[in-house]
């Protein structure tokens, strides 16, 4: 298959790579050719080693000017290390070229490559402001830019993968054998082709037939284990399309079966399905749709079980889900605050579940059972322990809900601050935010204080 990754900037290893494309190629060109059935793949295939080729020559043509300059990093891509053409603001505000992005993207990640946050979606703004620079710059130095090379468009689909998909999709209504070796091929086709992802999104119809036989099978049974772990995962890979997202979300077996999956599937297929959870929960009115139908429970208990390889997934979609008010109110009765609070005080995810727990606290119960469950001592000792700057903003912001809720934690935090002097550490040298709640509990203990004295 053609690798259509970052090209290495050395004239010598470009050069290599434009042969080595050129010879491929003309193999699958022949083998297209040759074959009376037109393999999808083989076109596929074709099609992206064609596309590499043309970035591959784009970036050639101003590539010995702008070798021989000092290219500031800021105008540098962090995936690819090389000049933007076409710099863009992902979810989490970074920037990246949208070629090297896209590839990112397209390989089904859901963070952002720099800071590792997952990206509350998948547009992509144009940076016009670092762009005018990087033109600016070039200019300066009498170097011409290359214009951005345009991904053909991959959502387009040909008339031999139209007919694939039909094939597989009756497949789909066949006997066990057939269905298992069309979902196996449809998670296959959805992670490496969003033409494919497109066609499910053309009608709820195709997504009711992807989902039939989990609607007829016993998934306790070990036989079809499989066969709802592929169809599960395709489901996640049409839910990183963002055109399938409302689609998928509100056709009505969708929400349920992926429950089924968080109950009874394999350690894969459960972590897949919180998966999809959190992609679908990008759209606001999906966070209402999962909120409502009870899944969220079955996440918590997902989180509880703390099985290594769902842990981010999970977490992810709680966090997600959260973000609607009435979901947070949920996740509070289904019991998220002790089971986070436990993970955290086994150091297991602590970024995230911080992160989770800071939202939380706007409910009056959680602050309640927080107070319960002693999380003062380790919010500290997570605050003393770490150099993550926003878990500390989010261990004060706790604490300072914390402190103005329950007084009797008042003395928890005077002992530390007298102790490691944790609180006015943060005041001095946090975030902003950090920095104002820190001091509202420093102003809170002096008080408190003060009207000892008085007394």
């Amino acid at each position: 298959m053609a690798k259509t990754g970052v090209f290495d900037a050395d004239p010598a290893a470009r050069a290599a790579r434009a042969t080595e494309l050129k010879k491929e190629l003309q193999r699958l060109v022949r083998f297209i050719a040759d074959d009376e059935e037109c393999s999808v793949e083989a076109i596929d295939h074709a099609r992206e080693a064609l596309l590499a080729l043309r970035e591959l020559n784009a970036r050639r043509r101003s590539s010995f000017s702008l070798r021989t300059l000092a290219c500031p990093e800021e105008y540098r891509c962090p995936i690819s290390k090389e000049l933007m053409r076409d710099p863009v603001v992902v979810a989490t505000g970074q920037t990246y070229d949208r070629p090297s992005i896209q590839k990112w993207l397209k390989a089904g990640n859901r963070t952002c490559p720099q800071t590792q946050q997952v990206l509350s979606h998948t547009i992509l703004t144009p940076n016009h402001l670092i762009r005018e620079l990087i033109l600016k710059w070039c200019k300066g130095r009498g170097v011409e830019l290359s214009e951005p090379v345009h991904c053909i468009d991959e959502d387009s689909v040909t008339e031999a993968e139209r007919d694939r998909f039909l094939s597989l999709l009756e497949k789909m209504s066949s006997n066990i054998s057939e269905q298992k070796e069309a979902a196996k091929e449809l998670r296959s086709l959805t992670k490496r082709m969003p033409s494919f992802r497109a066609l499910f999104g053309e009608s709820p119809d195709a997504i009711t037939q992807l989902l039939s036989p989990l609607s007829e099978m016993q998934p306790q049974s070990g036989t079809n284990l499989d066969l709802q772990e592929d169809v599960i995962t395709t489901l996640l890979n049409l839910s990183i399309h963002d055109n399938n997202k409302k689609l998928v979300g509100e056709i009505p077996s969708v929400i349920p079966l992926l429950m089924d999956a968080l109950r009874s599937g394999t350690i894969e297929t459960r972590s897949n399905a919180a998966a999809a959870l959190f992609t679908l929960s990008a759209l606001d009115s999906n966070k209402t749709l999962i909120g409502k139908s009870g899944a969220i429970k079955l996440l918590i208990d997902l989180l509880d079980e703390g099985h290594p390889l769902a842990m981010t997934d999970v977490a992810s979609a709680i966090f997600n889900l959260c973000i609607v008010h009435e979901n947070r109110g949920r996740a509070v009765r289904d019991g998220a605050v002790g089971v986070i609070l436990d993970k955290i005080a086994n150091r297991i995810h602590v970024d995230e579940l911080l992160a989770i727990l800071a939202m939380l606290s706007s409910h009056q119960r959680a602050i309640e059972e927080m107070c319960e469950l002693e999380a003062v001592p380790c919010l500290l000792g997570v605050m003393r322990e770490t150099s993550c700057a926003r878990n500390k903003e989010n261990c004060i912001a706790i604490l300072h809900t914390i402190c103005f809720t329950d007084r009797t934690k008042l003395k928890e935090l005077r002992e530390e601050e007298n102790s490691h002097r944790t609180i006015s550490e943060l005041a001095k040298n946090g975030t902003s935010r950090a920095q104002r709640k820190a001091n509202g509990i420093l102003e809170r203990l002096n008080r408190a204080i003060n009207i000892t004295h008085t007394a």
